[in-house]
Parts: C-alpha cells; sequence; structure tokens
C-alpha cells in the first residue's frame, strides 16, 4: 500500500499528574506481580479511537483542552506517571522490576496528518499500515522502559483531513485491558466535562494495592537473570509482515452463530452454556484453519486470554494492574472443519472453565521459582497453526466522547501483530455486536475475506 500522506509530529511533551490527595507524598514502590511481569517481554498496549473534527469549533481541536484532562487522568492513575526501575538483589544474580511512583510523567504527543481522512481508516476492511504512526512508544517491549527510562505511558493526538485520532499505548508490564480502558474511559470523561478541579469523575478509582495476593506470592519477586537482557525474548517486527483487517459481526449474527453452537451441543450432554464470544471465535478459528489450508491431522491451538477479576476472590473490579491468563484449546485442524461449530466452541468453553481459582493461585504460587514470560513470536514458531485473542467486547470503547460526539471507530497499533493475533472489540451498533481485528499472513487473510461460509456472518457496518 502506497503511503497516504505522512504524519508530522508537532510537539511533544511530558504530563505530569495533576497535584491530587490520592497520592502519596513521599515516592513510593509498586511491586510487580507474576501476571505483571509475564508480560513486560510483550509490546505496548495500543488502541485509539477514531473520532469526528469537533463541529462546534469549525473543526478546530482544543489541544491544551485534551493534555490538562490527560493530566487530570494521569492524577488518579498516578504510577503511570512513574518509571520502571531495575535493582539488582543482593548477594545473587537476580534482578528485580518494580514501578516507581515518581511522577515524571507520560508523554503526550500532537501531531498531523492532514492528507488522511476518515474514509481512509474504515472503507476497506484491510487496515492501512498509516495507522500504525498514529500511536507512540512504537516496537517497544515493556522492558526497554526499564532499559531506558523511558514513560510507561504515552498519548498521541493525530488531527486527520476531516476527523482526530486519540490513541494511547501503555507498557503492559503494569497493567492490562480492563485498566488501559479504565484510564482512557476517565480521560474521556475528564475532557467532556471541561476544566476545573470539581469535575465529578464517576470512574471508580483504581486500586493499585496488590494485597490480595495474600501468602501466595510474595513480592518483590527476584528474576534469576544477570541483566535485563536476558529476559527478552524474540522481537515481533523481525519477523514476517501480517496483513489486518477489520471484521464487523452484527448483534443478529452473533446470537445465530451463539443459538447454532448451543442448539448443536445440546444433546451431547455437555451442560454448559457457549458464550457468544465462544461462538464467534470458534466461528473464526474454524475459518482460520481453512484459510491457512491446514491438512486435517495437523495440531492448531487456540489461546484465548482471560479475565482474573470476579474469577479469583479479593481482586477489586478496578483493580489496577495485570489480571489475565491464557487459556489454551487443543485440537487437530480436521475436528475443528469437520466436527461442526459448536464442538469448537465447547473446546474454547473447557478450556476458559479450567481456569478457575485453585488453579489459577497455584500457578500465581510457583511461578517465581521458574519464570516465564509471553512471547508472540515464540508462540507463533511453537505453534504456527494457533490464533491468540486478546481484549473484550465488555470494554467501553465508544463511550469515549471527549466532549464532542461518540468515536467513529476503534484501531490499535502495530505492537505484538503477529501471524493468529485477533483482538475483539465490542461493535459499535452496541446490542451484542462485535468486531475482530485478525492478523494473518497476506494470502490467508486474503482466503479468510474470500470464504463465503465465514464472511455470511459479517456485516459492513463499522
Amino acid at each position: 500500500q502506497g503511503t497516504m500522506g505522512d504524519v508530522r509530529i508537532l510537539s511533544r511533551r511530558m504530563v505530569r499528574p495533576e497535584p491530587t490527595s490520592l497520592r502519596p507524598l513521599e515516592p513510593e514502590t509498586i511491586h510487580l506481580t507474576p501476571w505483571d511481569l509475564k508480560n513486560i517481554t510483550v509490546e505496548h498496549i495500543q488502541k485509539g479511537i477514531l473520532l469526528p473534527k469537533p463541529p462546534t469549533t469549525g473543526g478546530h481541536v482544543d489541544v491544551e483542552r485534551l493534555a490538562s484532562s490527560f493530566a487530570g487522568a494521569i492524577g488518579r492513575f498516578y504510577p503511570y506517571a512513574g518509571r520502571l526501575v531495575v535493582a539488582v538483589a543482593p548477594q545473587s544474580q537476580s534482578l528485580i522490576i518494580s514501578l516507581r511512583c515518581s511522577g515524571e510523567g507520560a508523554e503526550f504527543i500532537h501531531a498531523m496528518a492532514p492528507a488522511v481522512t476518515i474514509a481512509d481508516v474504515t472503507a476497506s476492511p484491510v487496515v492501512p499500515r498509516v495507522v500504525s504512526s498514529f500511536f507512540p512508544l512504537d516496537r517497544l517491549l515493556g522492558v526497554d522502559a526499564a532499559a531506558g527510562s523511558r514513560p510507561v505511558l504515552a498519548a498521541q493526538v493525530t488531527e486527520l483531513a476531516d476527523g482526530v485520532f486519540i490513541a494511547v499505548s501503555m507498557n503492559h508490564g503494569i497493567a492490562d485491558g480492563t485498566t488501559f480502558w479504565q484510564l482512557f474511559n476517565t480521560w474521556s470523561e475528564l475532557s467532556r466535562a471541561g476544566a476545573g478541579d470539581n469535575v465529578i469523575n464517576s470512574m471508580p478509582l483504581p486500586v493499585f494495592d496488590r494485597s490480595f495476593l495474600g501468602s501466595c506470592c510474595a513480592v518483590p519477586i527476584p528474576l534469576p537473570f544477570g541483566k535485563l537482557g536476558d529476559v527478552v525474548g524474540q522481537r515481533v517486527h523481525l519477523f514476517p509482515p501480517v496483513q489486518e483487517c477489520f471484521i464487523h459481526f452484527s448483534a443478529a449474527s452473533v446470537k445465530e452463530l451463539k443459538a447454532k453452537a448451543n442448539a448443536e451441543m445440546s444433546g451431547s450432554g455437555t451442560g454448559s452454556t457457549i458464550s457468544s464470544l465462544q461462538a464467534l471465535l470458534a466461528h473464526l478459528w474454524r475459518a482460520v484453519c481453512r484459510a491457512r489450508q491446514l491438512s486435517p491431522d495437523q495440531e492448531t491451538a487456540y489461546i484465548v486470554l482471560v479475565g482474573f477479576r470476579g474469577r479469583v476472590g479479593g481482586i477489586p473490579a478496578s483493580y489496577a494492574g495485570n489480571a489475565v491468563g491464557n487459556a489454551t484449546a487443543k485440537s487437530t485442524a480436521g475436528d475443528i472443519v469437520g466436527k461442526g461449530l459448536g464442538w469448537a466452541a465447547w473446546l474454547l468453553n473447557r478450556a476458559v472453565a479450567s481456569c478457575d481459582e485453585a488453579s489459577t493461585r497455584d500457578k500465581l504460587a510457583s511461578w517465581p521459582q521458574e519464570p516465564s514470560f509471553n512471547c508472540l513470536p515464540g508462540f507463533v514458531a511453537a505453534v504456527p497453526t494457533g490464533t491468540f485473542t486478546g481484549s473484550s467486547p465488555r470494554f467501553d470503547v465508544y463511550g469515549n466522547d471527549f466532549g464532542w460526539g461518540a468515536p467513529v471507530a476503534v484501531r490499535s497499533g502495530s505492537g505484538n501483530k503477529v501471524d493468529g493475533k485477533v483482538t475483539v472489540y465490542a461493535g459499535r451498533a452496541g446490542g451484542g455486536s462485535m468486531a475482530l481485528e485478525v492478523c494473518l499472513a497476506p494470502e490467508a487473510l486474503a482466503r479468510l475475506v474470500a470464504d463465503g461460509e465465514f464472511m455470511s456472518a459479517t456485516s459492513t457496518v463499522e
């Protein structure tokens, strides 16, 4: 794809958190849990929304208002204005990585892409390459922030010909998608409400306390490495590029897939209800097996990210940090394609159900003795027939009105884009509609969007 005109950076600054009563006077240190540390080897969470130009101001974007409301949001999420620090544990070859709440600031970037229109971004299911230029902290792993004293959080406001793209990049070693969108929602609500300290924000305050770990896992955790570089695995951008497409499913279509999956399994005595998301991902899994032209006896795996808030006792709903893990379903491609939608969905259902509190706490407790880190290129190398889904349709994406209208689209940056990576979002129409952002090798993606059985469930609406 040709370039659609360059993205020009107009200004960069460090935004410090607004002083609030929430923030302790002495800089504190937040110790990372196994869930946090597992994710310091992946690229940043990069999500952003596409908004129309503000109609009331003749299209002028009040960048100062966006910067000051960002400072207000960081005031509530003050540790994210800090820096990752590395200490060498005394008398041993080990490292301790922590988040020091130093208040040094998050980066705020103002950019322009005057040749890019909203339609350029949304008209085709294939996502144009220019979108990745709307995101800061690109191609960095979480652990790179510790090595270079970089910010763990950055925002970029890019003005397009007829719209505005507001993007946030957040270090995955300090937060997961739930926390990411809570921060994003807080920022948009503060911007929408306008200036003043008396703004009442409806978002619950983030909870940074790690005491829910209890005795199962003492922090800080010494990592058995001599230097930071030893922690890092392979980097994503050294792998063959993938193509990505954005595919929409109406509420009616998702409901139909769920009904079909449950009907197929109703006589099997399994007794568990397949969810809408499990049915949709099973529909995709089957299509990806066809698009990759896997032979029937090839093993294929589907990894789903599972959230632990609400699954593991004591974790507050507004806990700020990582509270996610992987559930893996495996089978042969022949069975995934041949045994029907319900069977593939039931495998996903069983994998998610296996992430119960007892097994989760066991994994937390044993992790410090044998630390392992998430590495998407490593996953692709180990399971080239695998698919991996993160994010959640429960995240509030389309509620992010910054004061002049609701988002028209959501997109993500180039972070963690490997063959088989799928991101799930709520659909713009709400009501149970969903959207999938699918990354595959170009020839497999071409076959996927030409697959009649798969595409018959999709809708063209953004």
